[in-house]
């Protein structure tokens, strides 16, 4: 399992915690493979998009208007955070119900 996030994001980190195979992928070091990261725009579409961050705000409205993936590309920190892997299976965020899918 893989967890798509920033090392110190403090929902990344609770999602860690009950998920201790899981190995945490720093968006700003490493990046997302292009492969996951489209697979992921194509299941969520702009969800994928943290529009609550401070990087979302920091943006101009033409780079706004961007395309989501150039965009994240960009600015790794304006991806919702987590992305987890799990095998083919892909989830966004961390809830209660991300949670208990895993965790079964």
């Amino acid at each position: 399992m893989i967890i798509y996030g920033l090392k110190n994001c403090d929902t990344c980190r609770k999602a860690l915690k009950p998920l201790p195979d899981a190995r945490l992928v720093d968006v700003r070091a490493e990046g997302v493979p292009k492969g996951v990261m489209q697979r992921a725009f194509d299941q969520f579409g702009a969800a994928l998009l943290n529009t609550r961050s401070t990087t979302w705000r920091g943006l101009s409205p033409a780079e706004r208007e961007n395309d989501p993936l150039a965009l994240i590309a960009q600015h790794p920190a304006s991806m919702k955070r987590p992305l987890i892997a799990d095998g083919e299976t892909l989830y966004l965020g961390w809830t209660k119900q991300v949670e208990a899918a895993l965790k079964a």
